[in-house]
């Protein structure tokens, strides 16, 4: 039987990018899949590509109502929920000096505002045996030059991990943390461009980005019953970058 087999899961972000390939690697290991993002054409291209396991909501995680929106559905149609993946992010370069209030709010809004209340709205419909699951960084490690704001967010959500478990404490719902290094996404080629991107591989051992089927493959890890003894911890998955 397929480690992921009858399993209902949410994924924000998951049109593209590392929210597209752990949906495409959930559905393959035997789940449903609720992918919800913000940009319907990007949404309606998933959901014909993941086939008939694979629905999707549209929406914004750093807006509660959409979120109230994305879990009527889920029960609506499943009735339950047994993982979520707290997968949307954004940032972008910005140096110390050069820093805005707006850049301040759209980053922790989203990564961070966002990420609690994905998961704060996703528990009454889940009990023991569920996975959360919040998608971190090495940066929220190692801090990257003008990544400060960033890099603070996803320190933040390192910290809600651990926090959410000591909450979730008898409940029987794990929270862990997937910290990938950099990946070769749409969101990381917006954010650093090309030569960014080059400049970015050749930081960690491997000399190269992660595929993002590698990072779903390591969310699949943590939705499974193969992790079922961890909580609040951090899986790295960054080619040993803040390893060392």
């Amino acid at each position: 039987m397929s480690k992921l087999h009858g399993k209902t899961a949410v994924i924000t972000g998951g049109a593209t990018g590392i929210g597209r390939a752990a949906a495409k690697r959930f559905i393959e290991d035997g789940a449903f899949v609720f992918i919800y993002g913000r940009r319907q054409e990007a949404l309606d291209a998933a959901v014909a590509e993941l086939g008939p396991n694979a629905r999707a909501v549209q929406g914004s995680v750093s807006d509660p109502t959409d979120l109230d929106r994305l879990y009527a559905t889920v029960k609506a149609e499943r009735g339950t929920l047994d993982i979520v993946f707290a997968n949307a992010g954004t940032g972008s370069l910005l140096p110390l000096g050069e820093i805005t209030a707006e850049h301040i709010d759209e980053t922790f809004d989203t990564n961070v505002k966002g990420t609690i209340f994905t998961v704060q709205k996703a528990l009454p419909l889940m009990g023991p045996g569920g996975s959360i699951i919040l998608t971190g960084s090495s940066a929220g490690t190692t801090g990257a030059p003008a990544f400060g704001v960033y890099s603070a967010s996803k320190a933040a959500v390192r910290n809600l991990a651990k926090t959410f478990a000591q909450d979730l404490k008898g409940t029987g719902i794990r929270v862990n943390v997937l910290s990938p290094g950099p990946t070769a996404t749409e969101l990381a080629k917006a954010a650093v461009g090309e030569e960014g991107m080059k400049v970015f591989a050749s930081m960690n051992p491997l000399q190269r980005m992660a595929e993002p089927a590698e990072i779903g493959a390591a969310a699949a890890f943590l939705a499974s019953s193969d992790s079922g003894f961890m909580t609040a911890s951090e899986l790295a998955v960054d080619g040993g970058l803040a390893q060392i």
